[in-house]
């Protein structure tokens, strides 16, 4: 059976969101343990953990802002490098929203005019 690039690169891209949530996580917790063993205060291994998961979130937020960045990037490819379906489709995207300005270009007047 074949596969797919894409399920290798969802498989990687999960992956990755696991490694930038609990590697932070970990060493906080671990340094949070050490220190509250050393200095005899246990209780700093809850500020550290929260810190390694704030830090974990971040790492994720940044990630997926790339992603989504290389993406809204990879959507405005000019025409010439598009398949006939994909000029078809933005076409009939750029129809609809020509179509839906006209609609409530004329609502607008229609309002417009209600109120004088």
């Amino acid at each position: 059976m074949k596969y797919d690039k894409s399920v290798y690169r969802s498989l990687a891209l999960v992956t990755q969101f696991g490694i930038n949530m609990l590697v932070p996580v970990f060493l906080c917790t671990f340094a949070g343990i050490w220190l509250g063993r050393k200095f005899s205060v246990e209780w700093i291994v809850i500020p550290l953990f929260m810190a390694g998961a704030l830090a974990g979130f971040r790492n994720i937020f940044i990630m997926a802002k790339k992603i989504y960045e290389k993406d809204a990037v990879s959507a405005k490819v000019p025409s010439i490098y598009c398949t006939k379906e994909q000029k078809n489709k933005e076409r009939l995207n750029r129809h609809a929203f020509m179509c839906n300005e006209q609609c409530n270009d004329k609502e607008r007047s229609k309002d417009h005019a209600e109120k004088n």
